[in-house]
């Protein structure tokens, strides 16, 4: 058995069905990964319904018709992929996970801080995909059997969906690729049952007649849907770490872009049209309840079914980059134990927004809003970082000690420190949900939802303009680690 590091690594891993890496950077010998893969692994991560009750929201809440819904499916994931496919090229320079990568930005101790900010957010993310995954589950129940809902049956299929969640996660990066290939063809064939049936049984000109939204309005849309790919940004790495180093970085921002385009456009504009028959739609409790009531249960319990395996793809892959997060703020276990931390979190707040909260899409959107927050800081900082840096000391990376060339000042960087506190500061200070308004919440930017934006343009521009911490270069390094990583255009 591979012996265990410090930081819950796995020295040496055979290549087994469970994946035993940890943070430990892929050796190039290791490399098998092939830019193709990253297209269905991004399809996966954009599988579930909610894009539907979100497509419903820009129309119902938004006020939007149908040309300015097209605007906003094509330009959210565009801009937030685009984001995500850039960032993961650190994944093929250093070969290993986002926020182990982000030591050499922040500094050993300095990572910490971003580190449990962005775990304590994936608490909510995986939350979200749990209780939308179980209401799946409950309504294939009721379709199929005429089982209602009731408390002890969502304690049920809660544990039922993480339990899932869990194994393949648990499983790692092998079981993720099969999964999300299979669920791949199988979600595409379904939806476009479900387009040819909405085709057929829809009152177009009740949809295209709908007047159009104001122009704020449809820019806060790009920022609702953009949040859920902001939320990926720092796992960007994680599945591209097996990528050679020779790998093109613009297939990989390609792959990343089309795998969640090819779902998130047709999605979103379903939703949209179905929102014409379901007006309710954007605010009922259920987010996947209405599924039945719009199509025929021939079509509504197989489509379903996909969507629960998408979702539950979906909280696999947010808790294996947990797992190797939980790892960098120094919880001392195998990553396959890592990820249990938040499958049981994601259990207990599940239930509670499940039984306990008024509001599930109101819930969703505070929170989807409040999450691009948090990542744009550490987005602006790690971006220009990666703009500049070539490559990645291995060893230094997972010396969490005073001899690591990360360790800069007292184990801190503080220019990325003091950049990443004002951007998250300044990204706040211009966000608004629904329990929550910064000051500057009436702005202009505040007004359009781009409180994100303004983390990320001030992280970034605070990081690039002060000065560089060179950090020492690690004498226990290896010529692979300091090999020159490449360009973006590579």
């Amino acid at each position: 058995m591979p012996a265990e590091t410090a930081d819950g690594a796995m020295a040496a891993p055979a290549e087994t069905a469970v994946e035993t890496r940890g943070l430990e950077p892929v050796p190039d010998g290791e490399r098998t990964g092939r830019v193709r893969e990253l297209f269905p692994t991004w399809v996966a991560a954009n599988i579930s319904v909610l894009l539907l009750t979100m497509g419903a929201g820009l129309v119902i809440l938004n006020g939007l018709n149908i040309w300015q819904v097209l605007v906003v499916a094509v330009a959210a994931p565009v801009i937030s992929y685009g984001i995500v496919g850039v960032i993961s090229i650190a994944g093929k320079r250093g070969g290993a996970p986002g926020m182990a990568l982000s030591r050499a930005v922040f500094g050993q101790r300095g990572n910490l801080f971003p580190g449990a900010l962005i775990w304590v957010a994936r608490w909510g993310w995986e939350t979200i995909n749990a209780v939308s995954g179980a209401y799946a589950v409950l309504t294939v129940l009721d379709l199929l059997f005429g089982i209602r809902s009731n408390t002890p049956l969502i304690v049920v299929t809660l544990l039922f969906f993480v339990g899932c969640t869990f194994v393949v996660s648990g499983l790692g990066i092998n079981a993720l690729r099969v999964c999300s290939t299979w669920s791949t063809y199988l979600f595409g064939g379904f939806s476009v049952l479900v387009l040819g049936y909405l085709l057929f049984n829809t009152d177009w000109s009740a949809v295209f007649g709908k007047p159009a939204g104001s122009t704020a309005m449809m820019i806060a849309g790009i920022g609702t849907i953009a949040a859920g790919g902001i939320s990926w940004v720092p796992s960007g790495p994680d599945f591209t770490r097996y990528l050679p180093r020779t790998a093109s970085s613009r297939g990989m921002v390609g792959a990343t872009i089309g795998g969640a385009g090819v779902v998130v456009l047709p999605m979103v504009l379903m939703g949209a049209v179905m929102a014409v028959g379901t007006p309710d739609l954007a605010t009922a409790q259920d987010p996947v309840s209405f599924i039945g009531e719009l199509l025929p249960i021939w079509l509504a319990v197989p489509y379903l079914l996909i969507a629960l395996i998408g979702m539950l793809l979906i909280n696999s892959m947010s808790m294996y980059s947990a797992g190797f997060t939980a790892q960098t703020l120094g919880i001392k276990v195998p990553r396959a134990w890592a990820v249990s931390v938040n499958a049981v979190i994601s259990l207990v707040f599940g239930f509670l927004l499940m039984v306990v909260a008024t509001s599930f899409f109101g819930s969703f959107i505070s929170f989807l809003t409040l999450l691009a927050v948090a990542f744009s800081a550490w987005i602006g900082v790690f971006g220009v970082d990666m703009l500049r840096r070539r490559t990645y000391d291995g060893a230094a990376l997972l010396d969490t000690t005073r001899t690591s060339a990360y360790w800069y000042r007292g184990g801190f960087a503080w220019q990325a420190m003091t950049a990443w506190a004002l951007a998250l500061v300044a990204g706040l200070l211009f966000t608004e949900v629904d329990w929550f308004g910064g000051p500057l919440s009436s702005t202009w930017i505040g007004r359009n939802g781009l409180g994100w934006v303004a983390g990320i343009v001030t992280s970034g521009v605070l990081y690039a303009v002060l000065p560089r911490s060179a950090p020492v270069e690690s004498a226990a390094a290896s010529p692979e680690d300091r090999a020159p990583a490449g360009t973006l255009s590579n």
